[in-house]
């Protein structure tokens, strides 16, 4: 039986061909990586399950036109007045308004609520010399007019005091904090009744700040 010769053209042919194949097809496949999110962008890091779930409940939790836009940003401001009512009744720091916030003003509220100020009378005193002076009777329209003037004195003098006494305490406690206008915002509510303050006393009356 005679064995036909097989061309040299074609062994060289098959040898190249299995040379050219490319080298990724025989390397190993790692199956332990996290299959590619398809909402992933390309040329980044796949996400965790958690922090994409996380931004698909923001993506879904943002308002698409202004009327919702508008109806999530009063939810805010309304939530947020909440918390700042709250913190005005329990003195919480996080959420008081900026004129409150701060050692230095929290100190100046404790200052004034620690002590007895004249000034705080004056509404009610001020009440009282109305009415008296509705009544038309000369002697007593004197005496009106000097209440008054006693009133108005004694507001001035305490104030001086309480004001000069503060600053001192502040300079001593705070040598290093900005303390502008911490005296005229303690003088200012030494003006209100001690029932009405905001943020609400923290300190009882004779107790040291």
């Amino acid at each position: 039986m005679r064995v036909k010769p097989v061309p040299l053209g074609f062994v060289f042919r098959s040898r190249a061909k299995e040379e050219k194949t490319p080298v990724a097809d025989k390397a190993p496949v790692n199956f332990s990586k996290q299959p590619r999110d398809p909402q992933a962008p390309k040329g980044r890091p796949t996400p965790k399950r958690s922090e994409a779930q996380s931004q698909r409940r923001s993506v879904a939790s943002t308002p698409t036109t202004r009327k919702d836009a508008a109806k999530r940003q009063r939810e805010d401001r309304r939530a947020a007045m909440e918390r700042q009512r709250q913190a005005l009744a329990g003195g919480d720091e996080r959420y008081l308004p900026a004129r409150d916030k701060g050692p230095v003003r929290k100190f100046a509220r404790d200052f004034v609520d620690s002590r007895w100020n004249v000034a705080e009378f004056f509404l009610p005193m001020a009440v009282v010399i109305l009415v008296l002076s509705m009544v038309r009777a000369g002697a007593l329209q004197s005496v009106v007019l000097l209440l008054w003037l006693v009133v108005i004195v004694l507001i001035v003098l305490d104030s001086a005091v309480t004001g000069f006494r503060l600053r001192g305490r502040l300079a001593e406690r705070f040598p290093d904090e900005n303390k502008r206008g911490a005296v005229a915002y303690a003088l200012m509510r030494s003006l209100q009744m001690r029932r009405l303050r905001l943020p609400k006393p923290q300190v009882k009356r004779g107790e040291r700040p």
